[in-house]
């Protein structure tokens, strides 16, 4: 998804050169390995310390992105109540999707290293990771939250300030609207701040993955090349059978919608999500598709747009996946209360993905910290991230309509039901 100063063109233009700078930096560590030329080797891995530069300017922005990303997601909302049913509905649907989706993402990825990953071992791994000790459930609750939100985030504890973030952005919601606007304004003023630096770090981009894939290559040869394809075929495998196992059986189940018909109306919002990867720009063609599945406008025109602003179940399998596989090559080992924190602090994420290119790469950080997993391999899987961004978007939209359908049938319909029969009494 993006927005602000990359037009889909430039994100394209830039989506492109950043794979080609990875392609090129595989294939030069890749001839430095294989030759063993010692001057080659030498300069793959003087390259190490643009990489490490990259690397920190993501860094840099990703703790003040998330806070003021979540707080303005969250803060929008206002008093929740004021949703009403269908709402609180929707967003019940949203949640329980995304629980499923992280969950199949790590599933699907865990099983294609099982099979088909050749491990390696990654440097700054195991031995250099502080994997969070997480006891149990208790520990972990009152872990949650922050006796100093401000320590919290200068020690990169992201999930403790993501929670104090939206408690904080909670009670911003309910206050005068005066004071409210007045903290939207700001709110929304350093998330466009930070969403430029964001994108000026991103035009380096191909230079910095070229400098993280050439070393890495050059020390573990095709056995990483190999890696990253059991990755992204995981990925698409994983949305494709989220369409398949969750969308397609909820509309035809709960939506009462045949699924050809179904399928063929997400057909053309799913092709404009590829293109533009963007769900915002994609609103039209969906409300043009549940307009063709006889969804009532009054209930599409808010969900849709609701649904378009925090609805990223592919985003978050995308994450799950992503956080399986940078553990699986840094050799971290995720306990049971690793996998749910990591599911949690997805989620969370998930709601509020902020408008950049690659957003869901960006916004992994909660996720990652809390199994110990160094944020590193972030900058490589941006080389990479143009195929499951497309897909993911896709997924999204999909999942968009789908919500649009679900709704429709157990809230408003119950609603237009209970309405006509107090229109029409028996007797």
């Amino acid at each position: 998804m993006q927005t602000g100063n990359l037009s889909s063109k430039n994100s394209a233009q830039l989506s492109l050169a950043t794979a080609l700078a990875l392609v090129a930096g595989f294939i030069f560590g890749l001839v430095a390995h294989s030759v063993g030329s010692s001057w080659l080797l030498k300069f793959a891995q003087s390259l190490e310390p643009v990489g490490t530069a990259f690397v920190n300017l993501l860094k840099m922005v990703i703790v003040p992105l998330v806070a003021s990303s979540l707080f303005i997601g969250v803060a929008q909302v206002g008093d929740l109540r004021r949703l009403g049913r269908m709402g609180a509905f929707t967003l019940a649907f949203l949640v329980l999707t995304t629980v499923v989706a992280v969950i199949l993402g790590m599933s699907m990825t865990s099983l294609m290293i099982a099979v088909a990953a050749p491990q390696i071992a990654m440097e700054g791994g195991s031995a250099a990771a502080v994997v969070p000790d997480l006891p149990g459930s208790v520990e972990f609750l009152l872990g949650l939250i922050p006796s100093n939100p401000f320590q919290a985030a200068v020690d990169g504890a992201l999930l403790p300030l993501m929670v104090f973030t939206l408690l904080f952005a909670a009670a911003a919601g309910t206050l005068p609207s005066v004071q409210k606007n007045q903290l939207l304004g700001l709110g929304e003023s350093v998330t466009a701040v930070l969403i430029k630096l964001v994108h000026w770090i991103l035009w380096l981009a191909p230079l910095g993955v070229f400098a993280l894939a050439a070393p890495v290559a050059a020390r573990v040869g095709w056995m990483m090349v190999l890696n990253f394809v059991v990755f992204v075929v995981s990925v698409l495998l994983g949305l494709l059978l989220f369409i398949s196992l969750v969308y397609v059986p909820a509309a035809v189940m709960v939506g009462r919608i045949e699924a050809r018909r179904f399928v063929q109306a997400c057909l053309k919002p799913q092709v404009i999500a590829c293109a533009t990867v963007s769900s915002i720009a994609t609103i039209p063609a969906m409300l043009e598709a549940t307009e063709e599945l006889k969804i009532p406008t009054s209930t599409a025109s808010f969900v849709i747009p609701f649904s378009a602003a925090i609805n990223r179940a592919g985003s978050a399998l995308f994450q799950g996946s992503a956080l399986v596989f940078l553990a699986f090559l840094y050799e971290i080992p995720i306990s049971t209360g690793g996998y749910v924190a990591a599911v949690l602090a997805t989620m969370m994420v998930s709601f509020t993905v902020a408008g950049v290119p690659s957003a869901s790469i960006m916004t992994m950080a909660p996720a990652l910290g809390t199994v110990g997993v160094p944020l590193d391999g972030l900058g490589i899987l941006l080389g990479i991230d143009r195929v499951p961004d497309m897909a993911r978007t896709a997924t999204n939209v999909t999942g968009h309509i789908t919500t649009a359908i679900i709704t429709d049938r157990v809230v408003a319909g119950d609603q237009r039901h209970a309405g006509n029969e107090k229109a029409h009494p028996e007797g």
